[in-house]
């Protein structure tokens, strides 16, 4: 590895230290899918997002609010000292990236077959509180 591309791999594995996230890979439901219920939440406080998340009739809001919950957790070990009424959390980040894709095939009328896409994909939760961004630009 070259010295500019590891200073700043370090750069970023220093930034990544500071904030509160959570990942679930690999989840077995299509991106698109998932899409419909993180653009749900996504820059709302944290207690109505798992309101929205618990509410929904979505099977992948039950993966996401697991998740969210994981990255709330993450936070009250980051902040030792705070809790987490008096921060005012939010979902600062909420991303669907594509996974891995399985392969099948299904038998076709003639003795044709049709390729079959089973989509997987990574959801990645950002949870941060308000007052810290509040204190910044001041």
């Amino acid at each position: 590895m070259g010295a500019r591309k590891r200073i700043t791999a370090e750069k970023r594995k220093e930034t990544r230290k500071n904030l509160a996230y959570a990942k679930l890979r690999n989840v077995p439901t299509s991106p698109r899918k998932m899409r419909l219920v993180v653009d749900q939440i996504r820059g709302k406080d944290v207690n109505l997002a798992l309101d929205i998340l618990k509410f929904s009739t979505k099977e992948a809001s039950r993966n996401v609010e697991k998740l969210l919950l994981s990255a709330i957790a993450n936070w009250k070990e980051k902040n030792e000292g705070q809790r987490i009424e008096d921060a005012s959390l939010y979902v600062k980040e909420a991303s669907v990236d594509s996974g891995r894709i399985l392969k099948r095939l299904r038998p076709a009328p003639q003795g044709r077959a049709h390729r079959i896409r089973k989509r997987s994909n990574h959801v990645t939760i950002l949870v941060d509180s308000r007052e810290k961004i509040q204190n910044q630009e001041i």
